[in-house]
């Protein structure tokens, strides 16, 4: 019997890359329908455009297309996690529905895992080709500052593109946490992974929905997933400005002792307060993130909540 491969997309106004993204990937797999089956589940993160009219209609000329669709936008790391929740396939991948993962190295990943040598063949690209220039630094810089932070080792240029077995799918999905960073918690569950590299392909259609701003956002979430080290740094910022203060009221008594100058310099006073005065805050920002994410993984709540599903009626 032929194993299945799940090809897990998550999708967010995808429209107008659906067409083309499904005809790249179904031609792969007619090319290895000989050796494998495929499914493909698309999660619709509560798309605003046709996305799920687009999927739909996919699903009523391939019966292999099953998807999953949001009440709302829940995010990307929601999607993924869907999509490994309602996979059925022996192997699993993860995609991009924009065609930045290109399909045709599909077969190179599956000759891989299903040796047994490994348990995931995971994607990484070589260069930022198409990137604006700051973004491509911070990039390179958030990978750099992650690796000296955390235990867990950040693959510079890793994409959610890979390909898993059914075992290290369950181990993924076995961790229920509400604040999820997929990349860290790919490298947490361990397993062994082969890297493929590629050069960076440009989208289909559409524009990406990752602003400056949202992947800064999403660079701290996972700083603090993977990273108790930003709590020791406020720590020690603290410690050293208390002995630096100790240190200043010791040279101002001597001076003042031996000379007799009063304590001068208004302008260099405030400086010194409002400096102190923003670490205090920087250090409170710390700890309040690791505080809110607590405060959310105590609430519980849903990860995700599905709307609709193929099996459900119109």
């Amino acid at each position: 019997m032929k194993k299945l491969i799940s090809i897990v997309v998550p999708c967010y106004n995808e429209e107008p890359a659906l067409k083309p993204f499904y005809a790249a990937v179904n031609k792969v797999s007619q090319e290895m329908s000989d050796v494998v089956d495929f499914e493909f589940v698309f999660v619709d993160d509560g798309s605003r455009d046709g996305t799920l009219r687009e999927i739909e209609q996919l699903r009523k000329t391939d019966e292999r297309v099953r998807f999953v669709s949001f009440s709302r936008n829940f995010g990307k790391e929601a999607a993924i996690l869907a999509g490994l929740d309602y996979a059925k396939g022996d192997y699993v991948a993860t995609m991009d529905a924009d065609l930045q993962d290109p399909p045709e190295l599909l077969p190179a990943m599956y000759d891989a895992v299903k040796t047994g040598d490994y348990d995931c063949v995971a994607t990484r690209r070589v260069n930022r080709d198409g990137e604006p220039p700051i973004r491509s630094f911070f990039a390179r810089m958030f990978y750099r500052l992650i690796n000296k932070m955390s235990k867990i080792e950040m693959v510079d240029g890793a994409r959610d593109y890979r390909l898993m077995t059914r075992q290290m799918v369950d181990a993924i999905i076995s961790m229920r946490e509400y604040n999820r960073y997929s990349k860290g918690l790919f490298s947490f569950v361990g397993f062994k992974t082969k890297w493929i590299e590629y050069k960076n392909v440009q989208r289909v259609a559409g524009e990406t929905h990752w602003s400056f701003w949202k992947l800064f956002v999403y660079a701290i979430d996972g700083i603090c997933a993977f990273s108790t080290v930003p709590l020791v740094m406020a720590a020690v910022l603290g410690l050293v400005f208390c002995l630096l203060a100790f240190v200043m009221v010791i040279v101002i008594v001597v001076k003042t002792l031996l000379y007799g100058d009063p304590v001068g310099g208004w302008p260099s006073t405030i400086c010194v307060i409002l400096m102190v005065g923003g670490i205090q805050l920087l250090a409170l920002g710390i700890i309040g993130e690791y505080l809110a994410k607590t405060y959310l993984e105590t609430k519980h709540r849903p990860i995700y909540i599905i709307r609709r599903t193929e099996k459900d009626k119109n």
